[in-house]
């Protein structure tokens, strides 16, 4: 075969590579994202449905916690409740921003010490998770223990557990994903750890010691521990394509927050006043981030704080898939509600 032989072979490869390549590109996404700005944020919210969604709320929190809400869709599609903004929300991974914050209080009190290992604190679990000897509460709440995320175990959302033990039985006596501290990897058995930690460490739960320490002088009366603790009618619905029920009364472990709620603790957290002195403050900016995202069946969350605009942005939206493209499209609508801000500011 000769050069120019050759090379034609590889144009042909490189164009059907390119056709291929094409047909899986995930068009919707890349048509939400290149679509012109409508002329406002109620505009674009007003998009839900296109996106995918069944509803979302939106709540811009601007300086002195003035919050601005923006809703479209439904909060319960089967009775065609309109979205309403102060619905509580399953905010699911979010809430490891609370157990982060009593970590750096705790610290700060004495009670808990970041170089103190998991061992140390629950000897039951030594031979039960490899290198327990090793993993600090650092790299528990940096995510840097190597401990397998007990919701990445095979088929977990299908039947997903209801109580933290049965969660930790699905990882005991696996091997670890990488060596303490060597590598970063995301594992909710890290905070389903610290949780039993401070639970041990105080001799009640870690919720309260949050509505306690976190929730009650910022003055947050819309946030709860579990979905026992709430009236079913103020929770938005939430939706799994394919999956024709609510997903409200599931009792899978979170936290249940109104967007305005939220929205004060995530200014707290990133203006500071969230703890009592710089000492908190700087365990705290040692150990993890100022915002976070959730992802649960039913249930999506965005919640951050942008400096430039001086402003929080929580985004709920209620309608959920696994493949990505929901979680996709859900920062799509995200991030074009943060660009019409930024026009607007």
């Amino acid at each position: 075969m000769n050069k120019k032989t050759t090379r034609r072979i590889i144009r042909v490869l490189l164009f059907l590579g390119t056709i291929i390549s094409l047909y899986f590109v995930p068009w919707p996404i890349v048509q939400a994202w290149i679509l012109p700005l409508p002329s406002t944020v109620q505009d674009q919210v007003d998009k839900a449905s296109d996106y995918g969604f069944d509803g979302i709320i939106v709540c811009v929190n601007k300086k002195g916690n003035q919050c601005v809400f923006y809703t479209s869709g439904y909060k319960d599609r089967a009775n065609k409740t309109p979205s309403e903004p102060d619905a509580l929300f399953k905010i699911a991974s979010v809430s490891k921003l609370y157990i982060a914050v009593a970590v750096a209080k705790l610290v700060s009190e004495g009670k808990l010490s970041l170089d103190s290992t998991l061992a140390g604190y629950l000897p039951e679990l030594k031979g039960r998770i490899e290198y327990a000897n090793k993993i600090t509460l650092r790299m528990l709440v940096k995510h840097r223990s190597g401990i397998p995320n007990y919701t990445d175990t095979y088929m977990y959302w299908v039947a997903p557990k209801e109580t933290a033990e049965e969660n930790l039985d699905l990882v005991l006596d696996l091997p670890a994903n990488f060596k303490p501290d060597e590598d970063e990897e995301y594992s909710n058995t890290n905070y389903l750890l610290l949780d039993r930690v401070i639970n041990q460490t105080l001799g009640y739960g870690t919720f309260q010691y949050i509505q306690e320490e976190i929730l009650s002088p910022l003055n947050l009366q819309h946030t709860f521990g579990s979905i026992n603790d709430v009236n079913l009618d103020d929770v938005m619905s939430g939706y799994y394509v394919g999956y024709d029920f609510d997903l409200k009364g599931n009792n899978v472990s979170s936290v249940l927050a109104s967007a305005e709620d939220l929205s004060i603790f995530i200014r707290a957290l990133n203006d500071g006043s969230v703890f009592r002195d710089k000492n908190e403050q700087e365990i705290y900016a040692s150990i993890y981030k100022y915002g976070h995202t959730g992802l649960i069946p039913g249930y999506q969350t965005i919640a951050k704080y942008h400096p430039d605009i001086d402003a929080v942005v929580i985004q709920f939206t209620n309608t959920v898939n696994f493949d990505g493209y929901n979680w996709n499209m859900s920062e799509v609508m995200y991030n074009r509600i943060v660009k019409l801000l930024r026009k607007s500011n």
